[in-house]
């Protein structure tokens, strides 16, 4: 029901945009957010947005360089990653659960019950 997609190789300061389409599905009232998992680390919450107002929370490593956004119309959450690092070399999950409370980005890995497949991004020094 969510798809990753717009991973790839590319060298430290270099750009990439993710993108999680949803299909089969509306995510209309849905939070969405995106994690990523590194090698010999635990899944960690990258960024998320609100349904209501569209409000964004961002990891402190990824905040000022990464962005996400949402276009409804199209069921879709973006990443728009900018400034890379080595560091950032994961593989990339977009997740989705509904807005409990109003305007309130979810960072917490138990609380989102949908899940992608996962993209890789890989970046080189």
């Amino acid at each position: 029901q969510l798809q990753a997609s717009g991973g790839g190789l590319v060298q430290a300061g270099g750009s990439l945009r993710l993108s999680c389409a949803a299909s089969g599905r509306s995510f209309s009232g849905y939070v969405m957010g995106w994690f990523r998992l590194a090698p010999g680390k635990e899944r960690e919450f990258v960024a998320g947005i609100s349904w209501i107002g569209g409000r964004t929370y961002y990891a402190n490593s990824v905040k000022g360089r990464f962005t996400i956004s949402r276009d409804n119309a199209k069921n879709t959450v973006y990443l728009q990653m900018n400034s890379l690092k080595p560091e950032d070399t994961a593989v990339y999950y977009c997740a989705a659960d509904r807005e409990v409370v109003p305007g309130r980005p979810l960072v917490n890995l138990y609380e989102y019950d949908y899940w992608g497949q996962g993209t890789l991004v890989t970046v080189s020094s």
